[in-house]
């Protein structure tokens, strides 16, 4: 009797094992099934700059176009930046003016050996950019509008004036790290100074000193703050239907190059676009 049940109970075993074994071939035979697809998104690689030459925005970058080292420099840069293979490229250029620049881009093919400084980071580092990526042709996305940057200095501030000028004061009281790459700003290599303009944080304080920080601002039955503010949404809001204006399939690589505040807001919309997918720039800005 004893050998009867030992034997029943080594059968049951066996089987209990290989309906396991089964069981495990059948989970691994699906897993291809469910595994995640490769996003068919188009790739953009949105890059924020302070502006290397004549820029009309109220805050300005010392940066000296001419100086060699600083052209050894962007040259590096392009060349991080080019790794990541662009087959469309966009620069702060208005849309009527391309023509023009892609004229100077041509010029700059045909003599690559001095970089063109004629219109700043554009010529200077997008065009170095497209020609290491092997690019015919670069597209203007920018929209002109005008809007108030010191609305909320000139007037009386019945709204919160308190937030407002706490907030203005010291922008950057919460990042002590950051806070502290500001502070030494001109003392960083051209690869920081641009590591620090693409942080998340700073892109942030970017739409806030632009735009948001203006809704707390205003006369008491006014919205002289927030309606400024729209103006500069809208104007990114229109560069954003620029950029999707230009021809893509889903194999391109798009490459932006902007003021930081307008890498910020294009920022916002791209990552949560069904059509687009943001890779890491930082990831582009690293030595290797």
């Amino acid at each position: 009797m004893f050998n009867a049940y030992k034997k029943a109970f080594l059968l049951m075993a066996f089987i209990s094992i290989m309906a396991c074994k089964d069981n495990n071939n059948t989970q691994s035979q699906e897993l291809p099934k469910t595994a995640i697809k490769e996003s068919q998104k188009i790739k953009v690689l949105n890059v924020g700059t302070f502006h290397f030459g004549y820029t009309s925005d109220a805050n300005k970058v010392d940066f000296n176009e001419e100086d060699k080292k600083a052209h050894k420099a962007v040259r590096d840069l392009a060349a991080l930046l080019a790794q990541f293979k662009p087959t469309i490229v966009c620069i702060e250029s208005l849309p009527e003016y391309n023509k023009e620049i892609n004229q100077a881009y041509q010029d700059y093919l045909a003599n690559p050996t001095v970089l063109n400084t004629n219109y700043g980071e554009r010529s200077m580092l997008a065009f170095e950019v497209a020609r290491l990526s092997g690019l015919k042709y670069l597209h203007g996305i920018d929209h002109a509008m005008e809007y108030n940057y010191r609305i909320a200095e000139e007037l009386v501030n019945s709204i919160d004036s308190v937030t407002y000028n706490k907030y203005m004061n010291d922008p950057f009281k919460e990042l002590p790290e950051l806070k502290h790459q500001i502070d030494n700003f001109y003392g960083l290599p051209l690869l920081e100074q641009l590591q620090l303009y693409n942080q998340p944080e700073y892109l942030d304080f970017n739409i806030n000193v632009n735009a948001d920080m203006l809704l707390y601002a205003g006369t008491e039955n006014g919205f002289e703050g927030a309606d400024e503010a729209a103006k500069f949404y809208h104007r990114n809001l229109r560069i954003f239907s620029n950029l999707n204006r230009i021809p893509m399939i889903e194999t391109d690589r798009v490459f932006i190059l902007m003021g930081a505040a307008h890498t910020a807001f294009l920022r916002e919309n791209l990552k949560r676009s069904p059509k687009f997918e943001l890779v890491n720039t930082l990831n582009f800005l690293t030595l290797p």
